[in-house]
């Protein structure tokens, strides 16, 4: 068998190329002419990259055939040792699992944007079957179902309802709300709270409401203001106006005049939002305006929202790996890709492959940068959409671009200006306490702090600055049990003991060699909130698990518990600290301080909560499932009343057997 290491044309440089395992290079010459995903690993495991192909073979093999020397692609090709690859039916399907993987792997070669929260949406329900003619009058209480609820709305969108947006923020679904009761009063009560409505509420007083809980307004009228409430969220606001301009002419013409009143009222309260918006095209229904900018090895893509013809606002997003990334062009016949010259396209590109596999897509994409017609192919195909992009509008489009670009430059700026802030206060904090500034980044600091009311449902909580920033997703909570209510001393040792006492094993198992991953080594600095006692009690606990005291540092309140007067305290017997009020490393320790104080107060009053109310008991009861369940809500008006209702009470629940209604009420007490 020939060697299939010798690059396919001479190689200039006098670098030889990395040697690659034979099962590695055996697997590359083996794999087949389809689409798919492939994963590249180093020695310890990582995941360096991950990429689609429309032909695994040749692209795969153009990393292991060409000469890559003094590129971030040699960089990483160097350190590949093994791969991993997934064939798929088609290239849309490829685009889908390479941005799910990348979510996923956090590969450190591919420009990665974390996942925020699933975009907001403004829900109203399905509207009701009208039967015959005769609405008006339909006899016994108002039912929610016939009409239908607008409410805010995260999560994932069903068939059940109607949805509009998605939306940048809350804050623009909550502001459509209000101009949505204010126009079309439509009703955004509980079902349940609707269903116990005797009479009308406050919002029905002011005008912000029809009031159906007691049927002051038919189903089929109600009905119209939701369906004319639609039209206007899709865009379709001249038609809203002319017919709530008729509706008003007519009840004048009737004598009507309140009537009448009321609609020019709402007439002049859409009219005055219309014409507050700063970017106004009715021509333009549904847009998704991106611009990016690129500056001192971050970036930012600024996302605005243009939904039925509104400018509803914008949202950036600062991707990761940007200096380290491995971007490719690719070429007619895909198996000739070179380091692609426009890091901007390429952050761009990275950002509509990730965000609209996840996020339907809007039919237009103004964008600031190029994007490849492939991408917007795949995306077209993958969503079942067609997706074009506009690179230089015209018009009010360039309007929307222009404020996307500025907000972007000041998004960016924004950024720069918090992390050279941020990355001052671990440098101080790291020459107070006389650590190594070489690797400033690499410093990891885990904080401690006890929750509780009164001993009861104690927490703790964990919290991980890393990298000059806390790191969310390493955060721990640990329930506190077999303590005495109260003992924060007897807390902080159990949660040290638990947060430590594997590693200190695993570390003595390998010889005092740390693990690669962040759970598989110790810290740089533990952070305790409290004085000598707490820190007296750090000490036992690492001299039992026989770690390093000197990474233990208690925070002291200072005189009169002042902000600013705060003193580290530490375990190996150092004198006290303190940093200064306007110091930057006090600043950083409060900050780390503050968050793990809210970390565990939050969790607390949630266990809290769910002690109280009985929380998640109700969900764990077998035979109890969610439609039951909600009907038992509704009926006794929550957990606490379900707890109280004897067996009797419990079976006459539509769905309660005495069988059931037995399990519940032992599972309750």
């Amino acid at each position: 068998m020939s060697d299939p290491t010798p690059p396919q044309q001479p190689v200039a440089s006098h670098i030889p190329q990395p040697a690659h395992p034979e099962a590695l290079l055996r697997e590359v010459a083996a794999l087949p002419a389809l689409p798919g995903v492939y994963r590249y690993f180093d020695e310890a495991g990582q995941v360096l990259y991950v990429g689609k192909a429309r032909n695994l073979k040749k692209r795969v093999s153009t990393y292991f055939q060409r000469s890559h020397d003094g590129t971030r692609i040699g960089h990483m090709v160097s350190r590949i040792v093994r791969m991993e690859t997934t064939v798929v039916r088609s290239e849309a399907e490829a685009l889908l699992l390479e941005n799910n993987l990348i979510k996923t792997l956090n590969p450190k070669f591919n420009i990665l944007f974390r996942d925020d929260k699933s975009y907001p949406y403004l829900r109203v329900g399905r509207l009701p079957v009208l039967h015959g003619t005769d609405v008006e009058a339909l006899g016994g209480p108002a039912s929610p179902t016939d009409y239908p609820r607008m409410s805010y709305y995260r999560g994932a969108v069903d068939k059940k309802h109607q949805y509009f947006g998605p939306y940048p923020s809350a804050w623009a679904v909550k502001e459509t709300i209000q101009l949505m009761q204010k126009v079309f009063r439509l009703r955004t009560c509980e079902d349940t709270v609707f269903a116990n409505r005797t009479r009308p509420c406050l919002l029905y007083q002011i005008k912000r409401c029809t009031g159906p809980c007691v049927q002051l307004i038919s189903v089929a009228d109600y009905t119209a203001d939701v369906r004319r409430a639609a039209n206007f969220l899709n865009g379709d606001t001249q038609t809203v106006l002319d017919e709530m301009q008729t509706r008003m002419m007519a009840h004048a013409d009737r004598l009507e005049f309140e009537q009448a009143a009321e609609v020019r009222n709402q007439v002049s309260a859409l009219s005055r939002v219309l014409h507050q918006q700063a970017v106004d095209n009715v021509s333009d229904k549904d847009v998704d305006v991106l611009a990016v900018r690129i500056q001192g090895g971050r970036a930012c893509v600024n996302l605005a929202m243009v939904r039925g013809g509104r400018h509803l606002g914008d949202r950036p997003y600062f991707p990761v790996h940007v200096e380290d990334a491995v971007v490719w062009a690719e070429g007619d016949d895909g198996s000739a890709p070179s380091e692609a010259p426009d890091m901007a396209q390429r952050v761009l590109e990275a950002f509509i492959a990730q965000h609209y596999t996840q996020t339907p897509p809007p039919p237009i994409l103004v964008v600031g940068a190029p994007v490849d017609a492939g991408l917007l192919e795949l995306l077209s195909e993958q969503t079942g959409l067609k997706v074009s992009a506009v690179v230089n509008p015209r018009e009010h489009r360039r309007i929307w671009l222009d404020m996307a670009q500025t907000n972007a430059d000041l998004q960016l700026a924004r950024l720069l200006a918090d992390e050279g802030s941020q990355q001052a206060r671990t440098r101080a904090l790291a020459q107070a306490m006389d650590m190594p500034l070489d690797d400033l980044a690499s410093l990891r600091i885990e904080c401690f702090d006890i929750s509780h009311t009164a001993g009861e449902s104690t927490q703790a909580s964990c919290v991980v600055f890393e990298s000059h920033q806390m790191q969310s997703a390493q955060y721990r909570r640990y329930n506190i049990d077999g303590i005495t209510p109260g003992d924060d001393y007897a807390a902080m040792r159990q949660v040290l003991l638990r947060r430590y006492g594997k590693l200190a094993e695993a570390l003595r198992e390998s010889g005092g060699q740390a693990g690669s991953s962040a759970a598989q080594r110790l810290p740089d600095l533990v952070l305790v909130d409290g004085g000598k006692g707490q820190v007296s009690m750090a000490r036992e606990v690492f001299e039992q698990l026989g770690l390093d005291l000197s990474l233990i540092a208690g925070v002291e309140k200072g005189e009169g518990r002042k902000v600013g007067l705060e003193e580290l305290v530490f375990a190996d017997g150092r004198d006290k600290v303190y940093l200064g009020k306007d110091s930057a490393a006090l600043m950083l320790v409060a900050q780390i301080r503050d968050e793990a104080h809210r970390f565990a107060i939050t969790g607390m009053r949630s266990q809290r909560a769910k002690v109280r109310t009985g929380g998640s008991r109700l969900e764990d009861i077998a035979g109890v499932g969610p439609k039951r369940r909600a009907k038992l809500l509704q009926r006794f008006g929550g957990v606490r009343g379900v707890a109280q209702a004897s067996v009797e009470d419990l079976m006459t629940v539509d769905g309660i057997s005495a069988e059931l209604a037995d399990v519940i009420y032992r599972a309750l007490h």
